[in-house]
């Protein structure tokens, strides 16, 4: 797991996340229950039970998504007794995040390009609308 100078360090650097992590965290967020769980633990640690409670899962099932999250260094377990409480740690996710935009660029091409097929489709319907709003009733321009 990356401590949160790590990912700095590798924010700043432009350097990769190791392969392992970026493996971990993606086969942790493709999984809808677990990218669930990570939503309800936004902002607040969450006991095994309040987790599994919207879910129709027992917990058991529960309990192995919490730990496939532990494991990818993106929930946080801390046990007081047999009660366990979960909280995000969201530093493998800006790891990963850095990872992804270097390919930003690609996307950021096609929306440029959409922007200017935008831009010159609209050129020649303002002139119709503007010649439109010219016209009377009889099909004269004014």
């Amino acid at each position: 797991m990356a401590s949160g100078s790590q990912i700095v360090a590798l924010f700043d650097q432009g350097a990769d996340p190791d392969e392992a992590v970026l493996d971990r965290v993606f086969f942790a967020l493709s999984d809808p229950v677990r990218r669930a769980i990570l939503e309800r633990l936004d902002g607040e640690a969450l006991l095994v039970s309040e987790l599994a409670a919207p879910f129709n899962i027992s917990l058991q099932a529960m309990s192995r998504h919490i730990q496939v999250l532990v494991r990818a260094g993106l929930v946080q377990q801390q046990r007081t007794g047999r009660i366990s409480r979960c909280s995000l740690l969201a530093g493998p996710i800006f790891a990963v995040a850095v990872w992804i935009n270097r390919y930003s660029k690609y996307w950021q091409e096609q929306f440029e390009m959409l922007a200017a097929m935008l831009e010159e489709g609209s050129e020649p319907r303002r002139r119709k609308r503007h010649a439109a709003r010219r016209r009377t009733k009889t099909g004269r321009k004014v």
